[in-house]
């Protein structure tokens, strides 16, 4: 018999519900708020008060393009954290609510954790491709980067991690720089497509085992930018292109040559990408590369699995839910993964 999973997440800025037979999609629907551009970044308090006025919709969208209705569901699994304290509380409280009164399992999931099961989402189709056991999986996102080595679908072990800024993190600070809208990271790519990517050189971290920082290069871009603008005011628009495609390229290299180096340490030659970052066109390219050089095996995530969403949060609830691993009633979220 199918177990047909509801997927609630609401980590962050987006209001987002998904339903799932076993790992088959049904439905996918997410909410963005738009509001945040004008502040140049997500404001919790409006995060909260916008995904209060979403879920309802969402979720009833979820179920009517699955073609089910509640009561046909099997579970409820929602993101417990990291993420937004106040956005969190939306979706756990609604989950805990809707699972009491259908009088099904309430299945807790980590957000980065559901990130990398993503991969395991199927179509129905002959041709899906699930990564085997174990595989290492670079999980890059505006809030974390971390490279992680993953033997089943909940023995995880996180090999190097961000000691400062994240990767999207970088994206979006220096498209701030270079008076971008927020969010940032899409439009260096954007630009960067028709850019030079020698054209410009910034300082590279150096840093032991498979860690990464990125709060070097920031600086780097930020002052060679300062002492451009003394001397030519129109710096960063005549050269908006090459500065997009040279901090996008200084960004990826330091994600790839991390990767190469916990792949010869590992031995593993199955590799993932996941999280926000992963649409990213030059780390998708570079990603490729590698595979067509035979270093790897890789496997990306399809665009509407890239950014926060309950299809992976779902996933991650069914497999839970085949090990009997429930949540109770007084759970409660967390911002951050101890």
């Amino acid at each position: 018999m199918p177990a047909y999973i509801l997927g609630i997440e609401s980590s962050c800025d987006d209001t987002s519900a998904a339903v799932l037979q076993n790992t088959q999609l049904l439905s996918n629907i997410i909410a963005s708020q738009e509001v945040h551009a004008a502040f140049g970044g997500v404001v919790p308090e409006l995060a909260s008060r916008a995904h209060q006025q979403h879920i309802i919709p969402v979720i009833n969208n979820a179920l009517e393009q699955a073609g089910i209705k509640a009561s046909d569901l099997s579970a409820v699994a929602f993101t417990r954290g990291p993420g937004l304290l106040g956005s969190l509380l939306v979706g756990t409280s609604f989950a805990k609510s809707f699972a009491w009164a259908l009088g099904i399992p309430l299945i807790e999931v980590d957000h980065m954790q559901a990130h990398i099961l993503a991969h395991f989402i199927t179509s129905g189709k002959p041709d899906d491709q699930v990564p085997g056991f174990p595989f290492l999986c670079l999980t890059v996102s505006g809030g974390h980067t971390q490279i992680v080595q993953v033997n089943s679908h909940f023995e995880m072990f996180v090999l190097g991690r961000t000691i400062d800024d994240a990767a999207g993190e970088a994206f979006d600070k220096a498209a701030k720089i270079m008076g971008l809208p927020y969010p940032g990271g899409p439009l260096i790519d954007k630009y960067a497509k028709n850019g030079d990517a020698t054209a410009f050189s910034f300082a590279r971290p150096n840093i032991s085992g498979l860690d990464f920082s990125f709060s070097g290069l920031k600086t780097s871009f930020l002052y060679f930018l300062r002492d451009q603008l003394i001397e030519n005011p129109d710096f960063i628009e005549q050269n908006k292109a090459d500065l997009s495609a040279s901090i996008q390229k200084a960004i990826v290299d330091a994600l790839m040559d991390k990767l190469m180096k916990a792949v010869k340490q590992t031995g593993i030659k199955t590799v993932a990408v996941a999280g926000g970052v992963s649409a990213n066109s030059a780390l998708r390219a570079a990603f490729l590369e590698r595979q067509n050089q035979g270093v790897w095996k890789a496997f990306i995530p399809d665009f509407q699995f890239t950014t926060d969403n309950a299809a992976m949060i779902a996933v991650a609830g069914y497999f839970k839910f085949l090990k009997g691993d429930f949540a109770s009633l007084d759970v409660t979220p967390y911002s951050r993964t101890t």
